[in-house]
């Protein structure tokens, strides 16, 4: 099983229905068509060290998908605002994971918007 985390928290994956799902490796200048007409699409992280995933999240909104972006795999609480940021509106983690970061880690990080260094410039 897995656990979605939201800006308020832990819940059951409530998707019902085809999802797209795409690897770290997807090549950037392909998403135009892979995305269309897609109401979930999910990006993999194999590891917490591997960054790529938020580089095709900020492509995926950038050329204008406006459906459920959903991170999924190795993310830590840590990386959860830099998730949001990027355009992810949730993260699919495992049961084991879940257990060793509990959701205070991840509400801790769900003022996303507050904690940016582009907000403590505007103000």
């Amino acid at each position: 099983m897995s656990v979605i985390v939201r800006d308020d928290g832990f819940h059951t994956d409530d998707w019902v229905g085809e999802a797209l799902d795409l690897e770290p490796d997807t090549c950037l200048s392909t998403l135009e068509g892979k995305i269309a007409g897609q109401k979930l699409v999910r990006i993999s992280f194999p590891s917490f060290a591997d960054g790529r995933g938020f580089t095709i999240a900020r492509r995926v909104r950038s050329i204008g998908y406006l459906g459920r972006l959903r991170a999924k795999g190795h993310v830590l609480a840590d990386q959860y605002a830099m998730a949001r940021r990027v355009g992810f509106d949730e993260v699919e983690i495992s049961d084991d994971l879940a257990a060793r970061q509990p959701e205070d880690q991840w509400l801790a990080r769900a003022d996303w918007r507050a904690n940016d260094y582009r907000a403590r410039l505007r103000g």
